[in-house]
């Protein structure tokens, strides 16, 4: 095969994310699907994964195991759940392999587990791998510079219904970046909407707000409002390919790197 090419594993191979990176994967000319990987005992073992999500026979068949000497990558897409990361990367290690991790919801703990496989494979770990969500991290940084002493700070994310974590990976992660630019701890600076408060908004905190429903893709909004205006920062994933696109080049970005934890804003610097 062609060393120019990135040749690569995905887990959750049926689910949406898996099957649109699978898509992604056998549209760009400098990526190859190598495993398309499901969990143990799933009905579509052992089955062509291009006739189960419907682009025709590809000759990858689903596995509920990595197997080096069958089917040797080079690095892993993983959009599973912390639990399923965690045992992945377990393998990546052993066999140097790098790995692309997009799942959310891992507590403080798991995420000093993973930096430390940074010393020994190349990770990159974003809670978003829209490039435009990562463009719109810039805009907040530089806002926040300008307005975060004199304004109130919401951050309003909309997910489907079906997603577990609340607030998303990458409402927090806007919550960092102004964290990090206001100089502020995120917990004790944030604050979450419930019923029952009974008091005027506080100064200095960091409002975040929810909503699960039906079929939304991604939505996340960064409002700035103080006495004189309001300044909204919006962005808006129309469909599952925003993502699977950055992490793609990712894929093909950490494929030349030896070990280290990066982020997608890391692989964007290329250009």
């Amino acid at each position: 095969m062609n060393k120019n090419i990135t040749r690569i594993a995905i887990s959750g191979a049926t689910g949406r994310m898996g099957q649109t990176l699978i898509k992604a994967i056998k549209k760009n000319k400098n990526t190859s699907l190598i495993a398309a990987l499901v969990e143990k005992n799933h009905p579509s073992i052992n089955q062509d994964i291009g006739e189960i999500i419907g682009i025709g026979k590809i000759n990858t068949l689903t596995s509920d195991t990595l197997d080096i000497k069958k089917n040797d990558f080079d690095v892993l897409i993983d959009f599973t759940h912390p639990s399923g990361t965690l045992e992945y990367l377990k393998y990546c290690k052993k066999f140097k392999k790098n790995i692309i991790i997009g799942t959310t919801g891992f507590s403080k703990e798991e995420i000093k587990n993973i930096k430390l496989y940074s010393n020994d494979i190349a990770l990159v770990m974003s809670s978003n791998f829209s490039i435009g969500i990562n463009l719109l991290y810039e805009l907040v940084h530089q806002t926040t510079k300008v307005l975060g002493k004199n304004s109130d700070i919401d951050i309003i994310e909309f997910h489907h219904r079906n997603k577990i974590d609340i607030p998303s990976g990458t409402a927090l992660t806007i919550g960092e970046k102004i964290s990090e630019t206001m100089q502020w701890n995120l917990e004790e600076h944030s604050l979450y909407y419930k019923k029952g408060i009974k008091k005027t908004r506080e100064t200095k905190k960091i409002g975040f707000s929810s909503i699960r429903s039906g079929e939304i893709i991604g939505k996340h909004s960064t409002i700035f409002s103080n006495s004189f205006e309001e300044i909204k920062i919006t962005h808006t994933a129309f469909n599952r390919e925003a993502f699977a696109q950055g992490a793609i080049e990712a894929a093909i970005w950490v494929n030349a790197r030896k070990k280290g934890l990066f982020n997608m804003q890391d692989v964007l610097k290329k250009n």
